[in-house]
């Protein structure tokens, strides 16, 4: 069935303890780095969206107790004139994890086929090439060991409007918003075809699409976590390894350690 963002504005309030169950799944995200460490794992998270959808807040809460030597977030802006010599693909492939690590992209290689299809920044030609590339991207990494988890945050125009006039209203936000907000505003129905032909043509079975509605930022924030966490958790063990005698023999020599029961 084809994804369709209307489905996706209802915009529910969170029920429960907010703060209970972000916590929880910080921890669960935390535990899951772990196991990608410990079984030498690799995975990439990509958040799309739309501007002031939320998906810094997303990242900044799905990272807040990962270590920081096993994670990297990379800021998709446009591409640098040495980038732009070389297939669109090119810089992302720089980007991707090594094993123990994971990488969170906050947008990514579908500008191809959103901002530069939508902003003439690439010929038709390209851009519909660029979903089987895409698609044959992504199953490489699959198929070499890496995971990949793709969100969308939606919100409705009124939503965009609400988000973007605090930032105006905020001296601490202003710098999240520039004139680049308003162009991509003023083609959302451009967009919005751009982006149900994306789904279509790239929901695919080895790295599907996942929709959150982000017209609750904290339903959002929870939602995330939890596509986040179920889908890591599917290709990493989250068994531990026993504690190593050695060491034991060492702490007890050290200062009496003795194993718990």
């Amino acid at each position: 069935m084809s994804i369709k963002l209307a489905d996706y504005e209802k915009g529910p309030d969170f029920k429960g303890d907010f703060d209970a169950t972000l916590e929880a799944l910080q921890k669960r995200i935390e535990k899951i780095q772990v196991a990608h460490i410990i079984h030498k794992k690799r995975s990439v998270v990509m958040l799309e969206g739309w501007d002031a959808a939320g998906k810094g807040g997303i990242i900044k809460r799905a990272t807040a107790l990962l270590d920081p030597r096993y994670y990297k977030v990379w800021p998709i802006s446009a591409p640098t004139e040495e980038e732009r010599g070389h297939h669109f693909l090119w810089r992302f492939w720089a980007r991707l994890p090594a094993n123990q690590h994971i990488a969170i992209f906050d947008r990514s290689w579908y500008g191809r086929v959103l901002v530069e299809r939508v902003e003439g920044f690439c010929s038709g030609k390209e851009w519909k090439r660029a979903y089987d590339e895409i698609n044959e991207f992504e199953a490489q990494q699959v198929d070499n060991g890496n995971t990949i988890v793709k969100l969308f945050v939606h919100i409705t125009q009124k939503e965009q409007d609400k988000q973007l006039a605090q930032r105006l209203d905020d001296p601490f936000k202003r710098w999240k918003t520039g004139a680049e907000d308003y162009r991509n505003r003023s083609k959302r129905e451009d967009y919005l075809d751009a982006l149900h032909d994306m789904f279509k043509r790239t929901d695919t079975r080895w790295a599907p699409w996942y929709v959150i509605d982000g017209n609750d930022r904290k339903s959002a924030r929870i939602a995330a976590l939890t596509v986040i966490a179920d889908e890591l958790e599917k290709h990493v063990p989250m068994d531990m390894p026993d504690v190593d005698p050695a060491v034991v023999a060492l702490a007890r020599e050290a200062f009496g350690y003795e194993p718990k029961s």
